[in-house]
């Protein structure tokens, strides 16, 4: 064995504490362990995490269920169709560990970083905005969740209703939920939100926040029509509320999606966008490096928010992030995983129509990394998930992605975090046998 499989085993059972390691000594078997000490009684906070203090307190539940789906590592052998982030034959790993290790090597690169990011970084990601954005209407972030959180304390307090496309996407609604906001659904079509039915919301709640994604919408993939984007601003101007733009998907993109349109940030002079970008989906997981862009006094609060939560993201990361976004790789790496999400999606497309035509899917996407499903009439998604997930393939049901009760059952079908077209048609297969079982 390498030294480094040593040492690594070495360190995991160190951990386990059945390894202690002297040094200059060498590493021994651990002294047997004492008996467990008594447990104690931590009923007492059934009460405390449950006392609001007052009866129209909005209760600041946590349900990270949803979250954690996507998440967590299946069991070995069953194919990963609820997945949220690139499979690592997708991820440009070799150019992060490059930028990482130049990153690494520039001088200041482990001091204190600028409180709102590094000036070059903040000047990238307000160019991928455009329109009249500039370095400093940009906060640098740990991450698009991270960020959204940040934005949803600034702009709504606690009880407050929050607007939310319907369905959307469930991380959302959790922070939403946890920081004690009550999301309230706007219907979401193939062209994106519905301006009509916003306007009500607004009038009917008196909210002034909105959530959305108009690119490549989670689960949807739906793309704000033409039309429509200047009135969401309008409305949202006239309720003299804010607009959270979660732009989380813009550079997963496929191969023939054509111009992208450009964030709502870009044409809102009147400082009634909050954009959230991201580096994440595009590259790894483990790279949390976000944007939060803003106008007028917005700004401010939503860097005291996220100097309290955080300090700041952690300059070898951001000098790390410079170094992979100018370096030519980059290109090539949002250029190959185009044409392969683009493979992807239209195998799945093809597999689904062969194996399971009962399933509608009225929408194919050119840009994210999933496809959203409505399941014959009578059919149980939660039923479906598990006999999937017997088979062999898991996925992710539609009910989380609804604030209010869903129209029809749905489910989510990821094709980016499995290793390969192959998988993706087995997959499709299990499913099949899963439905036929259900």
């Amino acid at each position: 064995m390498s030294p480094v499989t040593v040492t690594r085993a070495l360190a995991q059972l160190t951990a386990e504490g059945l390894v202690v390691t002297r040094p200059g000594a060498g590493a021994f078997r651990a002294m047997p362990r004492t008996a467990t000490a008594a447990t104690g009684d931590t009923s007492w906070q059934e009460v405390a995490l449950s006392a609001d203090g007052a009866a129209d307190v909005v209760p600041r539940t946590v349900d990270a269920s949803a979250v954690l789906a996507t998440l967590a590592v299946p069991p070995p052998g069953v194919i990963e169709f609820n997945g949220g982030y690139l499979h690592p034959s997708l991820q440009p790993e070799r150019a992060m560990a490059a930028a990482l290790s130049r990153a690494g090597r520039r001088p200041g690169a482990w001091s204190r970083p600028p409180i709102e990011g590094l000036p070059e970084l903040r000047e990238w990601f307000a160019r991928g905005i455009g329109g009249s954005v500039t370095a400093a209407d940009v906060l640098v972030g740990a991450g698009g969740q991270t960020a959204l959180t940040t934005a949803l304390r600034a702009l709504a307090p606690p009880g407050a209703p929050v607007l939310v496309e319907s369905p959307t996407y469930p991380g959302m609604l959790a922070i939403a939920r946890a920081a004690g906001l009550r999301p309230v659904p706007v219907p979401v079509d193939a062209d994106g939100v519905r301006p009509a039915l916003l306007a009500d919301a607004f009038h009917a709640t008196g909210a002034r926040v909105f959530v959305c994604q108009p690119l490549f919408q989670n689960p949807t993939g739906a793309v704000l029509a033409p039309a429509r984007r200047p009135e969401v601003l309008r409305i949202a101007r006239d309720a003299g509320a804010f607009v959270i733009e979660d732009d989380f998907v813009r550079r997963l993109v496929h191969e023939d999606a054509g111009p992208l349109p450009r964030p709502l940030a870009a044409d809102d002079p009147d400082g009634v966008v909050v954009h959230v970008g991201s580096l994440t989906k595009a590259t790894s997981p483990s790279f949390r490096v976000s944007a939060l862009t803003a106008h007028g006094p917005v700004l401010q609060r939503l860097r005291a928010i996220q100097v309290v939560d955080t300090f700041f993201v952690p300059r070898p990361l951001q000098e790390a992030a410079l170094e992979l976004v100018g370096s030519p790789a980059w290109p090539r790496h949002l250029r190959a995983i185009s044409a392969e999400l683009k493979t992807r999606r239209d195998t799945m497309t093809a597999a689904l129509r062969l194996e399971l035509p009962d399933f509608s899917l009225p929408h194919i996407p050119s840009g994210g990394y999933h496809l959203w499903l409505r399941l014959p009439a009578g059919t149980e998604e939660q039923s479906l998930t598990t006999a999937a997930l017997r088979a062999g393939v898991s996925l992710t049901p539609g009910r989380p992605y609804f604030s209010a009760e869903p129209p029809a059952a749905h489910i989510r079908l990821s094709f980016a975090a499995v290793a390969g077209t192959g998988e993706i048609v087995e997959g499709v297969r299990r499913l099949r046998a899963a439905y036929g079982t259900g």
